[in-house]
Formats: structure tokens, sequence, C-alpha cells
């Protein structure tokens, strides 16, 4: 090994630790500095440093198209300090260009928690594939597991982070399992191999994807010449095939489409495109089950009232017809609505621990099948669309120790990257009662007119109301304790 220099584009200067057998990718080689805080990668093709097209992706990518970055420090337009900060999180953005000694770039190192502790991939990368695939999830640790809560976690940070690069005509091209690495314990994800985002007028896609998320009608095209015009490349909407593998993946722990049916008795290979590209079908399309596993007994209805119909959305309307396919923004949307259904399950044994409560499960835990045994409130939340008229927005399922924000409490906020993260109340099942703390609202009410002060609490009865802020945009709400026997029919 050896202290080594890389001269930057700006004129700065970076030293890296050079090895005999650096980790190598299809398009990188990848060398550490002293501390390991940084990565510097040389792409294998050199020529990639005299295409100037290259070299204005990358430069439009580190600069303005960069959410890590507030705007008015040369990053992505419309992003704040906050934005900045929270994005950070979620991308290994890259931060320079090297010149010298070859061509490259400096990323920030993966954080820790990214990779395995322990186990038989310690020391490697936290990829999906080992979390998601039954043949490679059984030889995890039960430490690196994680539950369903963390998966909605994972997915909720992901559709995020993609439909901030979407707003700014971005698509990464290359979503998969391999580039969204995932910490279950901590239900934190990072995407990662941003340097081949496809940016608008400047430099088209040089990657078609990974195996298995790569969109329909790229595989079925990828045989014709790269300028026939209707060889389809990977766009936005390619992102939105593959994130819906993702999520689905995630949350389910199968393939949307790697089902029974075959379609080749030539080759294998045929076979892999004709099930992922002309002939793909989805694994739960009712109107066709024939590519349905026999062994398949969590349907995707389990996911509750806001995700199944993306699900349907993307895997069945839009599997072949891109256009149809739910976006971004709206699966951030209904998981953050999802994540408002959440109930622990009474299984310590079960490997999920939490479901989404919805009247299609039946009052069980739709993974390990126990019931639901005691009694609990729903908030269901009401905005004011004009004066003295209210109509249902949302609800709240409630369960010991969770917590309520400010998108709870006000129509107008929205659990984003801007959001204040502050809890203002929370709710707590104390001596055989249900109970709200309010810890932040200073204008909390109860409809018979009883003010609710900072630091004390209220008993969630059925039929109870009250109104969270009785200010402009706050909501009001009406509680109602569910049992057993009513656990059909939410």
């Amino acid at each position: 090994m050896a202290l080594c220099t890389a001269e930057l584009m700006d004129g700065s200067t970076i030293q890296y630790v050079e090895s005999d057998d650096p980790p190598t990718g299809t398009m990188k080689r990848t060398y550490f500095t002293p501390d390991r805080s940084q990565v510097v990668q040389f792409f294998i093709d050199q020529s990639a440093g005299r295409d100037p097209n290259r070299l204005a992706r990358l430069q439009a990518i580190i600069g303005k198209y960069n959410p890590t970055i507030p705007e008015e420090k040369g990053g992505a337009k419309g992003t704040s300090a906050t934005a900045a900060v929270y994005f950070r999180q979620l991308f290994c953005w890259p931060t320079g260009i090297v010149v010298k000694p070859h061509f490259g770039i400096v990323a920030p190192t993966y954080p820790q928690n990214f990779f395995f502790s322990d186990g038989p991939w310690e020391g490697g990368e936290k990829k999906g594939l080992w979390f998601f695939g039954s043949n490679t999830r059984k030889y995890l640790p039960e430490s690196e597991k994680g539950s369903f809560i963390q998966y909605l976690s994972i997915c909720l940070q992901m559709s995020r982070a993609i439909r901030r690069l979407h707003q700014a005509g971005l698509a990464h091209s290359d979503l998969s399992s391999n580039n969204v690495l995932i910490d279950p314990t901590s239900g934190r994800c990072i995407i990662i191999d941003i340097d081949s985002l496809v940016v608008p007028q400047v430099f088209p896609p040089d990657v078609l994807g990974t195996p298995g998320y790569i969109a329909p009608e790229v595989v079925s095209t990828q045989h014709l010449p790269l300028s026939d015009p209707n060889r389809n490349h990977p766009s936005i909407r390619t992102d939105l095939h593959a994130m819906a593998v993702l999520i689905y993946e995630s949350l389910l722990k199968r393939h949307p489409l790697d089902g029974p049916k075959r379609h080749s008795v030539t080759s294998g290979e045929e076979d892999e495109i004709l099930v992922m590209g002309a002939k793909a079908l989805f694994i739960e399309d009712s109107n066709d089950p024939s590519n349905r596993p026999k062994d398949l007994t969590v349907p995707y209805t389990v996911l509750g009232p806001h995700l199944a119909p993306l699900i349907k959305q993307t895997f069945v309307d839009g599997l072949h017809e891109p256009f149809k396919r739910a976006h971004s923004a709206e699966w951030e949307g209904a998981l953050n609505k999802t994540w408002d259904l959440l109930i622990p399950c009474a299984n310590p044994s079960c490997e999920q621990k939490w479901f989404v409560f919805h009247d299609g499960i039946h009052g069980v835990c739709p993974f390990c099948g126990t019931p639901i045994a005691n009694s609990f409130p729903i908030l269901r939340l009401r905005k004011e669309t004009r004066p003295g008229i209210w109509m249902n927005d949302g609800k709240v399922v409630v369960y010991h120790g969770i917590y309520l924000y400010k998108w709870h409490v006000y129509d107008h906020v929205l659990p984003g990257e801007e959001a204040d993260r502050t809890a203002i109340a929370y709710c707590s099942l104390y001596e055989g009662k249900w109970i709200l703390v309010n810890q932040g609202l200073s204008s909390m009410i109860t409809d018979s007119g009883s003010r609710v002060p900072p630091g004390s609490a209220i008993e969630l009865k059925d039929g109870q109301g009250f109104t969270f802020a009785n200010d402009l945009h706050g909501r009001r709400v009406a509680v109602e304790m569910l049992q057993p026997a009513q656990y059909v029919g939410i």
C-alpha cells in the first residue's frame, strides 16, 4: 500500500491509499482516503475523461443539480440548508472531479451502518438482495433482519429521495438492490452511483440497469441499436418501475414478476428476457393468475388502501404502459399515510413485528395470523374546507408510545425534507386507559370547550372530539375506540 495524491478539477488535492486489490465495479475502481471518510474512484474507461458531454454531466451533477448543497452555495434550485442536510443522509453524492493521475470522482464513504458487522457477509455492503431473497435472508443474523416498520421507513426515505431527483428532471437509470443500500436495523437507506444520473439535454444513459429492475420496455428493445428510434432507454418512467420493484421486495420479500410461468424452452437467457420484458406478468395479477407462485400466502393487498392501488397501477396497468405508472410523489404520499396505519403485532415471535391495520386484514396480523386482542383508539382527522364545513382527512391508528407531529396537527404541513420532526404529542396506555399527552400545542381544546395546555393529558374515549390547534389549518379529531369485534370494516 502507498499514500498517493489526486488532483481535482478545482485545483485542490486529496490523498488516497493505493492498494493492489481495490473494490472494483463495472465502471470504477475505489480507493479510500487515509481516514476512510471519503473515496477516490477512478473510471476504468479513461476515455471518459476526454468526453466533453460526460464531463459536463458530472459538473452539472456536482453543481446545479446537487440537492445536498443549498442553492445559495451553488446547489440545486430550491434547496434550503435544511433540505441539503436531509438529503446528505439519503444520497452518496459526488463532491469533486479528479483529473490526475486518472479521471474519476470523489464521494463520501457510506456510513458504517451500511456495512455488515457480523454474519457471512461481514464487512460487505448491505445490498437489498441479502434481505429480500428467501435463499439469502435465512443466513442473516436475527439482529440484521429488521421488522416491517423499518422496511416501511426505508421505502419512505427512498421514495422521497427519488421524488427529489425526478423533480429536477433527473433519472437515476440504475435503481436496484445494488445501488440502494439499506440498513433494516435503523430503517435507513442510501442511494449510490449518482455519477450515472441521466441529466436532461446533457448526457444520455450509459447503463441499461440491473437485471430484475430494468423496465419491460427497455428489456424487450435492448437488442436494437442504440440509435434506433424504437429502442427504449432508461428514464424517469423506468425509474418508477425499478422503485416499485424495490418497494414491493422490501415489504413483501419477493419479486413482483418472478413467478413460475416460463415462455421459452430454448434457453434460460431467452426466457429471462421474456419474463422481465415483453411477456412480463405481475405474479398477483387477478386477471391472469398463471404466474402466481403456489406458496404465495400474503397478498399485496395487506399493505392497505394507499399502497395496494399503486402496486396495481404500476405492475398491472403500467407494466407495459409506462405513462400509467405511479409517480414517486404518489408513492411518498401513500407511504406517509400507510405509516399512520401501522400497529404492532401482539406475537413476540412474529418476524415482521408490525403490520398495516385496515379492514382487509380482519383483525389479525397477516404475517403470522395472531389476532388483535385489545381495544385501541383511532384518531379520525378532519380539516375545515370552508368556514364550519369539515371533511375527513386521514386517520391515525394509536398504539402505546406513538408520537404525533405537526403534519398530523395542521392540514397544510407535509412530512417532507423541510418538516420539523419535533414531536408535539404522544399517546400512551396508562393504568388501563388510553391518553394523549400534549407536549407543545398552545391552543388544543376539547369539543366541550376545555383547554388542554402543554404538559397535560386527555383520556381518549369513544365519541370524544378535540381540536389540535384552534387556529388556521388546525385539524379536528374524532376518537373511535375499536373493540375486537369491530375490527372488520373500519
